[in-house]
């Protein structure tokens, strides 16, 4: 059963067995929305679109319709469109009845497996063909296995129960009852292991040893085969299922599993119930008064109703108050309740209840229910609600005269500012470029040897400037921006230092980068040897744009010009000059807080000369633009 904690191995396997049908399909983009949400665009073959949403630890599912794309790309999204993208799904498995996807892609006559983990905390993990770790969302070491990058994965050992002598065998192994040997044993879960017990008609009670294994293995296979070929997808009041369970009844019935798996959860954070703005004192009285005039309204309109009702049946609401008026002389009430239960006239079923403590009743006419008193006259009765009418009149006129009299100052809404979240990159030189592109670089010899064997990886790319001392760059994934990142590392290079206005970069893949030397030769720190065939820029124009981005979060940002243009709303550029960095950093503070006015105040813990200076480049600099 899936309920909102997860899927459960079972729920996999019906997942996957229909997922099988919709083979072959093609990866088109991978997004992130959070730690452990992700989704992916998939192609049928005949043009079909599908998107696959991936919740790690808790549920894995096609959806009609995926969460909003943010803004910029996750590194790990980005990073499995570059190995993804574009690939052929050759196969969704799942490896026994364990809470594990397989998803084997083939791309340029290579192959990988993408694997969802849905156990504990949950992980994505990017494999070679032979199941040897490139990425994997989440790093962690257990007792008995690795998931770090270049160690080969172990996947999960239980399979489907083959046999009933094997079944027999685990079953007399347990000193458990039956229905927790089947959940835990056998991976089934409580709900279906209690299905398994109705079907085979054993007690859940029972001690597994001591049960009919033919019987339970016979229940077994014919729950793993309703989940592979006969699904019949719902939702009940406890969850959702592949197939209706015999004590289940269902609230809503589904074609496809994953149709009722998209209705049961939740579809995303655009789905979320955005919060009810908070209303001054002023404005809450006027709601509670328009509130209040609303009911009055309703009230008037009500009691209106009734004396027309009663009026336009004047000879059929006399009769009956009068008879009942003689009848309750000499009569008990509970007599004459009887009485007008036993009655098939019209007038006794048009008496819907009666009130003996206040010899009274409730009088349908024409629809229209009327509590009326016996002991009072037809006119006394109209003469009531009539007057509750005038009350509530008198009421709404009231509070039209208090609204009038009330002069409401609207609220100044707050502005809700985002702060930007701390990552692992901002320690170093760090900007994306404008099609969305992490670019991490190191601001000295010690933070260039980090950057490199900490973070270089696989798919990365190592830039530098071709001049003697500068930041060593890493660019986290493909971009076609390669302009932008040619002048991120010219100009955090000795060459702005120097007064240069352009430099040569290059550009290398990682397993040309070492820090092994030749005989012979030294590596100084925070340098390193490349080998092989560069890739050179040349007549880079130097330039840095520092600016405040305010979406979708509040912080400063720096780096190439067009980079910052992009996610900046406010900035500047330096090209190389006479200024030192801290009056730089001073001058562009000024500029910016001026900028924004008394709205600077809302940001002053993240706009100050210490957050700026941090993208300012080493050497002289001048502000050449403002906007």
């Amino acid at each position: 059963m899936a309920n909102l904690k997860g899927m459960s191995g079972l729920d996999i396997h019906a997942m996957v067995s229909e997922a099988q049908g919709f083979l072959p399909l093609w990866v088109g983009k991978t997004y992130q929305y959070d730690t452990g949400m992700f989704g992916i665009r998939l192609n049928g073959e005949n043009k079909q679109k599908f998107s696959l949403i991936i919740e790690t630890g808790k549920r894995v599912h096609f959806t009609s319709t995926l969460p909003a794309a943010t803004p910029n790309p996750s590194g790990y999204s980005m990073f499995l469109r570059k190995y993804c993208n574009g690939g052929r799904v050759l196969a969704i498995s799942q490896p026994g009845i364990e809470r594990v996807i397989d998803i084997e892609i083939g791309k340029s006559e290579k192959r990988f497996h993408l694997l969802v983990e849905l156990f504990d905390e949950g992980n994505i993990i990017l494999t070679d063909g032979e199941y040897t770790i490139i990425q994997p969302l989440r790093k962690h070491r257990f007792k008995d296995r690795s998931i770090f990058a270049d160690e080969a994965y172990t996947l999960a050992t239980h399979t489907a129960t083959a046999s009933v002598e094997e079944f027999t065998t685990i079953l007399q192994a347990s000193d458990a009852d039956t229905v927790r040997t089947l959940a835990t044993q056998f991976l089934m879960g409580g709900k279906f292991a209690e299905e398994a017990c109705r079907i085979a008609g054993v007690s859940r009670s029972e001690p597994a040893v001591s049960a009919p294994a033919d019987k339970l293995f016979a229940a077994y296979v014919s729950i793993l085969k309703k989940t592979e070929e006969e699904r019949s997808p719902c939702i009940t009041k406890s969850g959702c299922w592949p197939f209706l369970l015999g004590n289940e009844t269902a609230v809503e019935s589904f074609t496809t599993f994953y149709e009722a798996l998209d209705q049961y959860y939740p579809r995303g954070k655009e789905l979320v119930t955005p919060p009810k703005p908070k209303l001054t004192r002023e404005e809450n009285i006027r709601k509670r008064q328009l509130d209040a005039i609303t009911s009055f309204e309703k009230k008037i309109e009500r009691y209106g109703v009734i004396v027309d009702a009663i009026y336009s049946h004047y000879t059929f609401v006399q009769e009956i108050l009068s008879t009942l008026k003689t009848a309750s002389a000499t009569t008990s009430w509970q007599d004459i309740t009887k009485i007008l239960k036993e009655s098939k006239s019209e007038s006794a079923s048009a008496i819907k209840s009666i009130f003996p403590a206040e010899s009274a009743i409730d009088l349908d006419i024409e629809g229209t229910v009327v509590k009326l008193f016996v002991q009072d006259s037809l006119e006394a009765n109209a003469e009531r609600y009539y007057e509750l009418a005038k009350k509530f009149k008198r009421k709404r006129t009231g509070a039209f005269a208090a609204m009038e009299r009330m002069v409401i100052t609207p609220k100044k809404q707050k502005t809700v500012i985002s702060l930007r979240k701390k990552k692992w990159y901002h320690r170093f030189r760090w900007c994306y470029t404008s099609d969305g592109v992490l670019m991490v670089g190191g601001k000295d010899a010690g933070t260039n040897e980090e950057v490199v064997k900490k973070y270089l990886q696989g798919g990365d790319t190592f830039v530098h400037a071709d001049v003697h001392g500068g930041s060593v760059i890493i660019v986290k994934g493909n971009t076609e921006k390669n302009d932008e990142v040619a002048q991120f590392a010219v100009s955090y290079s000795n060459a702005w230092k120097n007064g240069n206005l352009t430099a040569d970069v290059y550009a290398a893949s990682p397993n040309q980068v070492s820090k092994t030397p030749e005989t012979g030769e030294y590596v100084s720190r925070g340098s390193f040897i490349v080998r092989g065939e560069r890739t050179y820029t040349r007549h880079v124009g130097l330039g840095v744009a520092i600016g405040l981005q305010v979406t979708p979060e509040l912080g400063v940002i720096g780096g190439p010009i067009d980079a910052v243009k992009s996610r900046a709303e406010h900035y500047v550029i330096l090209r190389p000059g006479q200024y030192e960095p801290n009056d730089v950093a001073k001058k562009i503070l000024r500029i910016l807080r001026d900028k924004y006015g008394d709205e600077w105040k809302s940001m002053k813990n993240v706009l100050n000369s210490e957050s700026i200076a941090a993208f300012v480049p080493p050497g002289g600099s001048d502000i050449t633009e403002e906007l």
